[in-house]
Parts: structure tokens; sequence; C-alpha cells
């Protein structure tokens, strides 16, 4: 699967491959939980960054805050799981409020990570 990512997105640079890393552990995270995602998906990231040349550490935290930052589903985290019923929340409201937040501070995380991690 690291092969798969440095071939498909690596011509295009790091911080694709980085956006890449961070956006499949975020959607793997609306179905399965944060720390499977992260386990499944650190052994693919590091591998990803050392096929690419690059320090594998941005990747590594890509990894960390894509599963910790799901906010587009209940089940993703405990937290938004047990304040679903004591708030009334349905699914729709995880979607309409935590998908955007999501793609924000991902796309934010993208730019910041390779600043204070660089490759």
């Amino acid at each position: 699967m690291s092969s798969a990512l440095v071939s498909s997105l690596g011509s295009l640079g790091p911080h694709w491959l980085l956006a890449g890393v961070y956006f499949t552990t975020s959607l793997m995270t609306l179905f399965i939980s944060n720390t499977a995602t992260a386990v499944l998906l650190a052994p693919i990231a590091m591998e990803s960054a050392v096929g690419f040349g690059v320090s594998p550490l941005a990747f590594l935290f890509a990894v960390t805050f894509g599963a910790s930052l799901c906010f587009a589903s209940p089940f993703s985290t405990p937290p938004n799981a047990l304040v679903m019923p004591a708030g009334q929340y349905t699914f729709m409201d995880y979607i309409k409020v935590g998908l955007p937040l999501q793609l924000i501070l991902g796309l934010m995380m993208i730019f910041v990570l390779p600043l204070i991690y660089p490759f």
C-alpha cells in the first residue's frame, strides 16, 4: 500500500503524499475506531515517507492527527459517541458540523506539519 501511495502521489511532491496519508487516515476513521486506524496506517505512512526519501515524522503526525480529528462520525471516537444521547444529536448533526471542521483542520495540518517537522 505504501508503494501505491508513493507511486500515485509521490510524483506530485511530499505535500501531496502527506495529504494522501492524512485524508486516508481521516476517511478510515469514519468507519473504524481511531486507535485501530492509527495502528494500521502508521507503518504504511512511515514506509511511504522512507520510500519517498523524506523524514517520516510529519507523516506519523499526519496519521496521529488524522485519526484524532475525526468529527464527522459519532462512532470514530468514544467522546463523540458519549455526547450523542446526552445532546440528542443525530448522525446528520455530526456530518453537518463535523465534516466541514474535519476538512478545514485537514487542510491546515497539511500546511502546518511540514513547518513544524520539515521533510
